[in-house]
């Protein structure tokens, strides 16, 4: 079957994820940044779920919806069609009274089938926006995974206070911690990403574009300081023009 390329493949998403969690467990065994991974593997897979759920059509609440119509329409037609225009009602006073009262009961039937129509869009808008306030919950936990990370405490410049954080990582391994936090942002934009081609709603796209925007920050913070950890490890040497490359989905 030919991959298609102008949509996002659920299924490539969750393995490159599950890959990265790999990764991050073989080069830091039993660390939390691993564990945030795995958790990330978890919730991948349940947006999949969820993703697959919001672009199904709800049949069964269309058709509640379609008889509910179905009986507004009824009752206002019969009795329309039952009137019987006397000789009073054809009287102006009596005429303004009646279309009065006839354009204030189509102000509120408009609004219940406004309502009714788009019943299921909201009801998708809210788990799409429920899913992507916990996408980005994760991206917080992997930011404040790097904050105490500092690339200029692996060469031991200036003395420690108490309260210091014990740098635990060489030069290597702290490149390669950063790399993988960007990564996992990075991915954290891809699922929910996933929403916004399943879902077209304004509020629900605006949302995942600030989910996008704040991964995106993040993840230039974490560059910066792949920026200095390299300028400390090669003196001289010309900076790189961009982020780290990802893994490719």
């Amino acid at each position: 079957m030919k991959t298609s390329y102008r949509t996002l493949q659920p299924d490539k998403i969750v393995d490159t994820i599950a890959l990265l969690a790999r990764r991050i467990e073989e080069r830091f065994p039993h660390s939390s940044l691993a564990a945030v991974a795995t958790e990330l593997h978890q919730v991948a897979r349940e947006a999949c779920l969820r993703a697959e759920q919001i672009r199904r059509p709800a049949w069964g609440l269309r058709l509640v919806i379609a008889l509910l119509l179905v009986a507004i329409v009824a009752l206002v037609v019969v009795p329309a069609a039952r009137l019987q225009l006397g000789g009073e009602l054809l009287h102006l006073e009596n005429f303004v009274q009646l279309m009065d009262s006839v354009l204030a009961s189509l102000v509120v039937i408009g609004a219940v089938i406004a309502f009714l129509v788009t019943l299921e869009v909201r009801l998708k808008r809210d788990r799409a926006l429920a899913a992507i306030h916990e996408l980005r919950a994760l991206a917080h936990i992997v930011d404040m995974h790097q904050l105490t990370k500092d690339p200029e405490r692996v060469t031991g410049r200036g003395p420690a206070t108490e309260s210091s954080p014990k740098p635990a990582l060489t030069a290597f391994e702290l490149g390669r911690y950063l790399d993988y936090c960007s990564e996992l942002l990075s991915l954290i934009s891809k699922l929910g990403a996933l929403y916004a081609q399943n879902l077209r709603d304004r509020v629900a796209l605006e949302a995942v574009d600030q989910l996008a925007n704040l991964t995106n920050g993040l993840s230039r913070n974490i560059w910066q300081k792949i920026i200095i950890l390299e300028s400390i490890l090669t003196p001289g040497a010309r900076p790189p023009l961009g982020p780290p490359s990802h893994t490719a989905l």
